[in-house]
């Protein structure tokens, strides 16, 4: 994780503080807001959340902010409600804070209606609007009827104060590409009791979100407006972006592939990619096919004498809890997971540094289930197959971890080379031959 922007206080004119913080450099100025309600510090800590906040401000200067009553922003006083009115309020107090005379507004999930609201009651202050996953309404009526029962609204209402620690239902509407992965759950867990101020707080939003209809303004909003939404959305779908698209003029609809509602979770780069674009006039350059790349593998030592002694059913549970293990560290030293081969892992990095303290990382971690790790690197170009990787770099990676030994973490001099100078200590292991490579190759236990 970067650096994290400071945190900023705007103060209302009645004498309230709202949090915000600006990343980034303009033209245009953007203000991101997604869920309906936020945490401007916390969200940095979910790498997922911080890679689409970084993108973000590549072009444009990114302001995010807190609404009163949630985050790091002052509570609501005792008369006043949970509402886009007052949520434009603070808004409208920290562009001017600031110094933002007119903004882009990209808006994610439930946080449309506040978008819509915003862009209709302040035309002036709106340079263009982006709705990603949003809905005009939610709840089901007569002249809606792709809408949610609202029988069907007024039960998950119900049981939300009893469910603070366990919303991860909610995501197997909003993200279920992402429901099992259980370190990303309790990650959004965690967000949402730094967002809102317990249970309580979580229904009120839930109910503000829910009997929220902002059709009558559609047609009041002047912006230039975006209009995106993943073909199998759950939430806000085709009928509620085609709805959008029609009826706020000039609107244009964009159709992505994929079925999680935040943009957080799944292809992130597409929604991107169409909003800077429409943002920017300019699509970011496409990726090359061959990348540098640091290319980590992973293998449990003695994993066929384990299998041995617990019996299958144990074997697959140690198994799931070791790929959970390796998962956690993936994300936490920002490796990209490219698949597993047997009982190990294959993953990437951008920097041979980072991937030997995640080598190291993951060793250490998996001893608490008792196993043991041997971890092998290699730094070169790769070539980018889908999802997969491949190239001699690859192959090379793969050698030098069939050369560790148990709990050991192998590098070739290549990357012992390119970490001179980090504090980063090595065993010289000597000159070796890998099978299918040429020449020989110097390699290197990691040691501290």
């Amino acid at each position: 994780m970067g650096d994290i922007p400071e945190t900023r206080y705007a103060k209302t004119d009645a004498g309230s503080y709202v949090a915000f913080q600006v990343v980034g450099e303009g033209p245009p100025d953007l203000v991101f807001m997604a869920e309906g309600a936020s945490n401007v510090e916390f969200a940095w800590e979910i790498p997922a959340y911080e890679r689409v906040f970084r993108r973000l401000a590549t072009f444009g200067r990114l302001i995010r902010f807190d609404a009163r009553g949630t985050g790091l922003s002052d509570p609501l006083g005792r008369s006043e409600q949970l509402s886009l009115e007052g949520q434009a309020k603070d808004m409208l107090t920290v562009l001017d804070a600031a110094g933002a005379e007119r903004t882009a507004l990209v808006a994610n999930g439930g946080s449309g209606f506040l978008a819509i609201f915003f862009a209709a009651s302040h035309p002036k202050r709106i340079s263009s609007l982006v709705l990603d996953g949003c809905n005009a309404r939610l709840a089901r009526a007569p002249d809606y009827p792709w809408g949610v029962p609202q029988e069907v609204l007024d039960k998950a209402i119900a049981g939300l104060e009893g469910q603070v620690g366990s919303v991860e239902h909610a995501l197997r509407h909003t993200a279920p590409s992402a429901v099992n992965d259980p370190a990303f759950v309790a990650q959004w867990q965690r967000r949402i009791r730094s967002t809102l101020p317990g249970p309580a707080g979580v229904r009120r939003l839930a109910e503000m979100q829910v009997f929220s209809d902002v059709r009558p303004l559609l047609e009041t909003v002047q912006a230039p407006t975006l209009v995106l939404y993943r073909r199998g959305d759950r939430v806000a779908g085709r009928p509620h972006a085609e709805y959008l698209a029609e009826h706020i003029a000039g609107a244009k609809l964009v159709e992505l592939a994929g079925e999680d509602n935040l943009i957080y979770v799944g292809d992130s780069d597409a929604d991107l990619d169409e909003i800077q674009e429409f943002l920017t006039g300019a699509r970011r350059a496409p990726r090359s096919d061959r990348v540098l790349a640091t290319v980590l593998f992973t293998d449990i030592v003695g994993s066929t004498n384990h299998l041995a002694e617990i019996g299958d059913r144990k074997w697959r549970e140690l198994l799931e809890a070791h790929d959970r293990t390796i998962r956690r560290q993936l994300e936490r030293f920002r490796g990209r997971e490219v698949g597993t081969r047997g009982d190990g892992f294959v993953a990437t990095f951008d920097g041979p540094g980072r991937a030997i303290e995640c080598g190291c990382a993951m060793r250490d971690a998996v001893r608490a289930l008792g196993l043991e790790l041997r971890v092998g690197l290699h730094t070169g170009e790769i070539e980018l197959r889908g999802d997969g990787v491949a190239g001699v770099a690859v192959h090379v990676g793969a050698r030098v971890a069939q050369r560790a030994g148990a709990a050991e973490v192998l590098v070739p001099s290549t990357v012992e080379d390119l970490v001179a100078g980090s504090g980063i200590e090595f065993d010289d292991r000597g000159e070796h031959e890998l099978k299918g490579v040429p020449g020989t190759w110097r390699l290197f236990s990691v040691v501290s």
